[in-house]
């Protein structure tokens, strides 16, 4: 039996992960694709896998390309809450790979039509991890995180009591700065912070990458996800990123999860999937066994690992001031406006400052509160943002 999947960002690096599992998999039918505006890679995706729905973000190049869809027969409609028009009854799967707060809406907007939602999008988990939870429930939807991390601690942890969790690890790359002091980048060009050492991704996730704010958000998200307490993940640094989580149980037995750095890997998995093959054994696998070379970070190299000790315990608007910081620091590194040093300097300093300290008393009720929030916390930022020389 065929079973109907939606893939929301088809376009981006999830999108075309998944697209790339399912590729003449005759088990699946792909009822729905949606991008925000990469229309001509869109329409050529809903032509190889015969795609007859998509739903498209920006307004202007849906006027532009509708007719070029419709002459295929393909239909196309503008913006996500036409999405009640194609999905009648739930699909078996749904992965968003929305990037960015955008990617929440969806997410609530999809869970009640489908049976299983399989998300990589952190900023949805990290500021609507409650509203997505509640959904789950009322329409009784499975959750599976795709991002590798979050996927292999479901995994190690999939049938085991969660009292029986001692504490999870989180592994990190280093990023390209790994064995530089702080001293030596802080002033370092975006075409330097952008040089994964071991894969190429986004601009934006990689100076995360870089800052290691992109392990901070996972550790937020491990904490919601798994209903864990902060005591009890830990991150360290592997370089070889083979390793992605390690979990400790209760009564000494020690679990750890290992592929290579594909995200076909985990979203092949939680399809159901397992057309990837592992090599035989060789002497580059035993290099990779024996050298993984784990250690602890450091918060004078990655001055943002002291954001986690500021981290609630309970929801509140934070996960949504700190990602919108960040966010916001970020692109102002890349156009030029702030150097390396601000986006450290500047995001600790917002993130314990007075003024959004009230609103760690809060949390958001809905979707309305998340964005009132986004907008309250780039004016303040924008209005008092400090470049720093040193």
């Amino acid at each position: 039996m065929k079973q109907d999947i939606i893939i929301l960002g088809s376009t981006g690096s999830i999108g075309l992960s998944t697209l790339k599992s399912i590729y003449r998999q005759k088990n699946f039918n792909i009822k729905l694709l949606t991008s925000n505006k990469n229309l001509n890679k869109l329409f050529k995706q809903a032509i190889l896998y015969n795609v007859k729905n998509v739903i498209v973000e920006d307004k202007l190049e849906y006027l532009r390309y509708k007719e070029k869809f419709k002459k295929k027969k393909i239909n196309i409609y503008l913006g996500i809450k036409n999405i009640n028009k194609i999905i009648k009854k739930k699909v078996h799967y749904c992965v968003n790979g929305i990037s960015g707060i955008n990617g929440l809406y969806p997410t609530l907007k999809l869970i009640p039509l489908t049976k299983n939602i399989l998300i990589a999008n952190k900023e949805s988990i990290i500021c609507g991890w409650e509203l997505i939870k509640k959904n789950l429930t009322k329409f009784n939807t499975n959750f599976i995180p795709i991002d590798s991390e979050h996927y292999s601690i479901w995994k190690l942890i999939k049938n085991e009591k969660i009292d029986c969790i001692d504490k999870v690890v989180l592994t990190a790359s280093g990023g390209p700065f790994l064995n530089k002091s702080f001293k030596q980048i802080k002033n370092i060009k975006p075409s330097e912070a952008i040089k994964h050492p071991n894969w190429k991704m986004g601009k934006k996730i990689s100076i995360d990458s870089s800052t290691m704010m992109n392990k901070i958000f996972e550790f937020i998200e491990a904490k919601k996800i798994f209903n864990l307490k902060k005591k009890d993940i830990f991150i360290l640094i592997h370089p070889k990123s083979y390793i992605h989580a390690i979990v400790y149980f209760k009564g000494g037995i020690i679990k750890l999860l290992a592929h290579d750095s594909k995200m076909i890997i985990p979203i092949s998995n939680a399809l159901g999937i397992n057309k990837v093959k592992s090599n035989n054994l060789s002497t580059v696998q035993l290099k990779k066994y024996n050298n993984l070379n784990f250690s602890f970070p450091k918060n004078k190299n990655f001055p943002l690992l002291k954001v986690l000790k500021l981290i609630p315990e309970n929801e509140s608007y934070f996960e949504t001031i700190l990602i919108t910081l960040n966010d916001n620091l970020v692109e102002k590194y890349l156009s030029g406006k702030i150097n390396y040093i601000s986006i450290h300097k500047n995001l600790l300093y917002f993130i314990q400052c007075v003024y959004f300290k009230k609103f760690f008393k809060e949390k958001p009720l809905n979707i309305k509160d998340v964005k009132n929030m986004i907008t309250i916390t780039n004016l303040y930022l924008n209005n008092n943002i400090k470049y720093y020389e040193k």
